[in-house]
């Protein structure tokens, strides 16, 4: 799964629309968090609710609307 639209976001949670890369299946994430972890290990690692996919090796994760360590 990948993002496709962050519908919300309030300091580093967020909620976004997600899109499977492998059925173009759309699911809405929430409880998202806005750090470099999330979106390098938590994100790729969703499955799709349609076909059970998680993304491949070509993924490439999202930067963060703030650095890391910066308090919001």
């Amino acid at each position: 799964m990948k993002i496709q639209e962050i519908k919300s976001q309030s300091r580093r949670d967020f909620t976004a629309l997600m899109v499977c890369e492998h059925c173009k299946n759309n699911q809405l994430l929430e409880g998202g968090y806005d750090d470099d972890f999330f979106h390098t290990e938590v994100i790729p690692n969703i499955k799709c609710k349609k076909c059970a996919k998680t993304s491949g090796d070509d993924y490439i994760p999202r930067a963060t609307k703030y650095p890391d360590g910066q308090v919001v």
